[in-house]
């Protein structure tokens, strides 16, 4: 099983693949380590040498990722709170914060509707 940054990557999907699992590394950012340590893109997780995971987790150690990532968006989002922005405001009231409209849709963010038992109008 390899583990990086704290995280099982799953043994049967692609090295290229299993990186994306890593909070803060997409399909880009998993090709470019890949490219930097020298590692085929269609290698399985499972047939990863130990010289080729040491790679790999020496590259990855140079994003920020997982923890420091999480931290540092939550962060800037409590900024944007504090200083009473739009979006600030957006985020506080749990309301789409990149100008969707919310006639009809934004379910996800608003939440589904609860009604009001015995509410006549």
């Amino acid at each position: 099983m390899v583990r990086i940054e704290g995280i099982d990557l799953p043994r049967d999907k692609r090295i290229v693949i299993g990186l994306t699992y890593i909070y803060g590394i997409g399909n880009t950012s998993a090709q470019k380590i890949l490219a930097e340590a020298g590692v085929s893109e269609d290698v399985r997780v499972r047939d990863l040498t130990p010289d080729q995971e040491d790679k790999i987790r020496a590259v990855v150690d140079g994003y920020k990722t997982e923890g420091d990532l999480r931290r540092e968006v939550s962060m800037n989002i409590k900024l944007l709170q504090e200083i009473g922005s739009y979006r600030g405001m957006r985020h506080r009231r749990g309301l789409p914060v990149r100008g969707q409209h919310t006639k009809n849709n934004a379910r996800t963010r608003k939440g589904k509707k609860v009604s009001i038992a015995g509410r006549k109008k």
